[in-house]
């Protein structure tokens, strides 16, 4: 789950609960300096600037925060919510470990520059959505780097994450293009893409950005606006009906999408041609 916020720019002591997920909290805009403490306990106050971390674990204990901007700048956040059944899921697949066994570190104040580019583009996609499936096919790739980006650099266990080096093969690969091809116009997720080939998630992402160059994101709408530029070519079917049948339901994020790749809008390149 990705929310943007613009925030007060003075909060009071606020107690906030601990939850179920993993939390991750960026400041986007503003300077602020920022007090939290455990229920009973002494504040800490840090002085936070934008692209600055908090790390909250799944089942934290609650906190009370509060906070005074520095700065004229607008005050505005970035929250990012991980499933802790997502995030054990990864600790199985990528290191065999029990996930009760691998704990998430708390942070505040922290720098990364992985985590700010996952952020940031989840954000954009937040902004800008993709067609549905092809946001959810991003968001899921992300999600599942962020879970293997924590479990490498934030848990208390540090633990050693099996990696494969190698590439997709020809076969595979071509497998997976004609699954696709087979599938467009129809919600393609990562998983079911993974699965095809007998990968997990996590490691199919990574084996097909190491093989191709692309996310399964940006791969599967290059096929799709491939096919739409043959259809444009070859048929008079409506705009409408074209971005149907390369699964892009919405005829204006078909248009954004083509556009953005190609420079020009459908319309104008059935014109053209």
């Amino acid at each position: 789950m990705v929310r943007s916020y613009h925030e007060p720019s003075i909060l009071e002591e606020t107690l906030f609960p601990g939850g179920p997920d993993i939390y991750l909290v960026m400041v986007t805009s503003g300077h602020v300096e920022a007090s939290e403490r455990k229920i009973g306990g002494p504040w800490t106050t840090y002085d936070i600037h934008a692209g600055d971390w908090y790390l909250t674990p799944a089942g934290g204990e609650p906190y009370a925060l509060r906070w005074k901007c520095l700065s004229d700048e607008p005050l505005k956040t970035l929250h990012l919510h991980l499933s802790a059944n997502l995030f054990a899921e990864t600790v199985q697949q990528v290191v065999d470990r029990d996930p009760a066994r691998v704990a998430i570190m708390e942070r505040s104040g922290l720098q990364d520059p992985l985590l700010t580019h996952i952020g940031l583009n989840l954000q954009q996609e937040l902004q800008h959505p993709a067609a549905s499936d092809l946001g959810q096919l991003y968001a899921t790739t992300a999600t599942h780097m962020l879970a293997a980006h924590l479990l490498r650099h934030y848990t208390t266990t540090n633990p050693r994450i099996r990696e494969y080096n190698r590439m997709l093969s020809s076969r595979q690969l071509q497998r997976i293009t004609d699954f696709i091809h087979a599938h467009l116009d129809q919600g393609l997720s990562l998983e079911m893409l993974a699965r095809h080939i007998g990968f997990s998630p996590y490691h199919f992402a990574r084996l097909f950005r190491q093989t191709t160059g692309e996310s399964p994101h940006q791969f599967v709408l290059r096929q799709r606006l491939m096919v739409a530029q043959r259809l444009l070519t070859e048929t008079d079917l409506p705009l409408v009906d074209v971005a149907l049948r390369v699964g892009i339901p919405n005829q204006s994020h078909f248009t954004q999408a083509f556009k953005r790749r190609l420079g020009i809008t459908p319309h104008v390149y059935r014109q053209e041609r």
